[in-house]
């Protein structure tokens, strides 16, 4: 299986918004739930948000209200939203497959940057 490819990081002062794009190959991507992780310098990696293939979402307490994932089946790609951005938030964001129990289906792919700047 190939990884997924992430784009849309980037610098963005606290209040801001971005706009992250993952895109999958393959049918593992494109036939289960996918999630988006973050892992920020000193912390474990986190599973912010998912979506399955029909459309049902689940967050972490702490994006609620702030992040929208969201996929777009045709192209094989999944989105997220972020807006209300707060320092906190900067990571390097990944998204892939969850397995359950912290395993992922897939190669993690390069993830993409986001700072946020107070």
């Amino acid at each position: 299986q190939v990884q997924p490819a992430e784009s849309g990081g980037g610098l963005v002062l606290a209040g801001g918004s971005l706009r992250l794009s993952c895109v999958g190959y393959g049918t593992i991507f494109g036939s289960n739930t996918v999630g988006w992780y973050r892992r920020a310098p000193g912390k474990e990696r986190e599973l912010v948000a998912t979506i399955s293939v029909g459309g049902v979402t689940n967050y972490t307490d702490s994006v609620k209200g702030r992040f929208t994932i969201s996929r777009d089946n045709d192209r094989n790609a999944v989105y997220l939203q972020m807006s209300s951005l707060k320092p906190e938030d900067a990571a390097v964001y990944d998204c892939n497959v969850p397995a359950g129990g912290g395993i992922v289906r897939l190669p993690w792919g390069q993830g993409t940057q986001v700072t946020v700047s107070s």
